[in-house]
């Protein structure tokens, strides 16, 4: 039987008793909820606990074993995401879908280009509702040329060209600075004055508050509660997630020594049109030291990793591994040498998705104990090492050996940690270490790289996360246009500042 709204009419979307079974795990038990038309309906619950799953089998990516899905009162079966968006419901994903050497019209049209043509007519819908919503598309810029609040624009307008009336968001403030974050909540606003429906998936519990008119809880498989954002607060939210009190990103007293891990000179990274990648970095990282770097994507960061980490030959500059210049150095032997690797993509350069997880657990150290003997890989020892990896990090798995893209996020991400840990590294290059996971994961994040500062390791941590910059970092710089900023004391900056000076909107100077 359909539900009504409060104001008559039926939900939006309505999911009723869906189950979803996979080998050795049941992904959704039971998932019943409705969501009213023009409103934004979060859904939150910890990594594992299969909220991308229901969104996946509500987009038509995954058939439900069980149950039923309504939308404005009618049954649909949603066979694959052409029948999702046919019956008006669109997906943002976390991962954005973008070909950076294509125009923004061009990658909107891709694959609707019976819609409105390829031409003039298309480039006048995306102006209509970039004009309608205020998202500020300009439909001839190229995509590799727009920073990451631009492209999500584009990844919304995307969904709106191909008409739908209820979006899907996963994720959709992990990557954006706090002005940013402001603007996508503007803009939200508009898709519900224009009676559109958004679904918002997201673990920032404080963020879940302030923007939706309701917020249904999953845990473990199965909804827990929909409540009203008025009647609860972070901690009480936290608490139907994962049964336990909101984590926060502190550290103890200072551990930081004298002794320099990792040193950068001067670091230069042409960029072949005019203004550098990298212009002129010097930081220095001390054993017990976390470096945080707070950033807008696409302002360097990942590009100074790369340096760091070998991939990349600097312009100009050395860099030190203690009082070694490893400049030149390959990136098997920087990791050889001790250097530990988080990197911002897990799914293009952490893991092999389709690989076993003791396979991905050798990745990047195929020289190194446990996983060789002599010249040859040692399965038996690196399936041990992953058993171990499993068990120490709260990496939740059937087994070592379904594929690395059968886990969640979360518990990818434990798996890298687990794996780059493993191996005693000086110096930890983390670059967006908790994105993308709940706040038990990201609890668990935050507590190995405690330890790892506690026991002199050097961390230089990237992050989209002030609040996890401000509570793990012993110093913070900002990164805009390829130059580092002066150092910031965590102890008395606050995201606002931080946000200022990643957009260059900031007079307040940095205190050296």
């Amino acid at each position: 039987m359909t539900q009504t709204t409060a104001d008559g009419g039926a939900p939006a979307v309505e999911l009723e008793g869906i189950t979803k079974r996979f080998p050795g795990v049941v992904a959704n038990k039971d998932i019943t909820f409705s969501v009213r038309r023009g409103t934004v309906h979060a859904i939150v619950g910890e990594n594992g606990a299969g909220k991308s799953t229901l969104m996946k089998i509500l987009y038509g990516v995954q058939r439900p074993d069980e149950g039923t899905i309504k939308v404005d009162g009618q049954l649909v079966n949603l066979h694959s995401p052409s029948d999702a968006i046919a019956a008006g419901i669109g997906m943002v994903f976390q991962h954005f879908m973008l070909a950076d050497n294509l125009t923004v019209l061009e990658n909107v049209v891709l694959g609707a280009e019976k819609l409105h043509g390829i031409g003039d007519g298309a480039r006048r819908e995306i102006k209509r509702i970039s004009d309608a919503y205020k998202l500020d598309v300009d439909a001839d810029a190229l995509v590799a040329d727009l920073g990451v609040g631009a492209r999500q624009r584009i990844e919304i307008l995307k969904v709106l060209f191909r008409g739908a009336k209820t979006l899907i968001l996963d994720e959709p403030t992990a990557v954006l600075v706090p002005q940013e974050v402001d603007e996508l909540f503007d803009q939200l606003a508009e898709l519900k004055d224009e009676g559109l429906t958004v679904l918002f998936i997201s673990h920032k519990l404080d963020e879940v508050l302030k923007v939706a008119d309701s917020i249904t809880v999953i845990r473990r498989g199965t909804t827990i509660d929909t409540v009203d954002p008025k009647s609860v607060n972070a901690r009480q939210l936290a608490e139907l997630m994962v049964g336990s009190e909101l984590p926060s990103p502190t550290t103890e007293e200072s551990t930081v020594t004298d002794r320099v891990l990792l040193k950068l000179d001067n670091i230069a990274l042409g960029s072949g049109t005019g203004r550098p990648v990298l212009d002129d970095i010097s930081l220095t990282i001390h054993a017990g030291e976390v470096l945080g770097i707070a950033g807008v994507e696409g302002n360097g960061q990942a590009e100074l990793v790369e340096v760091i980490m070998g991939m990349r030959e600097p312009s100009s500059g050395e860099v030190f591994l203690g009082d070694i210049d490893i400049s030149d150095w390959h990136v098997r032997e920087i990791r050889e040498a001790g250097v530990g690797y988080i990197p911002e993509d897990r799914h293009r350069h952490a893991l092999l998705l389709e690989a076993p997880l003791w396979e991905n657990r050798i990745l990047g150290h195929q020289t190194e104990a446990p996983n060789v003997k002599g010249l040859l890989i040692d399965a038996a020892a690196a399936k041990a090492d992953t058993e171990r990896i499993v068990k120490d990090y709260d990496v939740r798995t059937p087994s070592i050996f379904v594929t690395a893209g059968s886990l969640s996020g979360g518990n990818q991400q434990k798996l890298i940690i687990g794996r780059e840990m493993s191996h005693k590294p000086k110096v930890l290059i983390a670059a967006h270490p908790t994105r993308g996971v709940d706040v038990g994961a990201q609890s668990s994040i935050w507590d190995h790289i405690r330890d790892a500062r506690r026991e002199g390791l050097a961390v230089l941590l990237i992050s989209a996360d002030l609040d996890e910059l401000i509570g793990l970092s012993d110093t913070i710089r900002v990164i805009l246009r390829g130059k580092l900023s002066g150092e910031f004391d965590p102890d008395n900056v606050t995201a606002e500042d931080l946000g200022a000076a990643m957009t260059g909107a900031g007079e307040k100077e940095a205190s050296r």
